[in-house]
């Protein structure tokens, strides 16, 4: 029985993000498990740091650590066993990397349906499957 259910949540897509937390709650409620989810932003590239303020990693960690736990503060789930957390970096690596440190049995994630750009570029979703050490389910349309 899992009982660490990792989510990615991306916050400009919240019908992917409801997807994988409908999933995710059906199986989770009977286990009493543990929900975390996780939000990775992308790295300013090094090319633009002198235009950006010298605080904006703060800032944009603060808005999208208030922005997850509205998510998460929105799951019909006990609040004590959900969890949140952002990341910065490249999402795959990221999730893969928070789902081993936290001990995550389950990974939960929306994916859009394949399309031939992500067929010959890849996905996040199909590389976390690839790579995980944990079971993984993906959640389509």
């Amino acid at each position: 029985m899992f009982k660490k259910f990792l989510i990615p949540v991306d916050l400009t897509e919240p019908d992917l993000t409801k997807q994988a937390l409908d999933e995710a709650l059906a199986i989770a409620k009977g286990a009493n498990a543990q929900l975390r989810l996780v939000n990775v932003q992308s790295l300013v590239p090094v090319a633009f740091i002198d235009y950006i303020p010298p605080n904006f990693d703060e800032e944009l960690r603060t808005a999208a650590e208030q922005e997850i736990a509205e998510v998460a503060a929105k799951i019909d789930y006990p609040q004590g066993l959900v969890s949140t957390v952002v990341r910065f970096g490249a999402i795959y690596p990221e999730v893969l990397a928070e789902a081993e440190e936290w001990g995550a049995d389950l990974i939960v994630l929306s994916s859009h349906r394949p399309a031939m750009s992500t067929y010959l570029l890849g996905s996040n979703a199909k590389t976390i499957v690839r790579h995980a050490k944990c079971s993984v389910l993906v959640v389509r349309r």
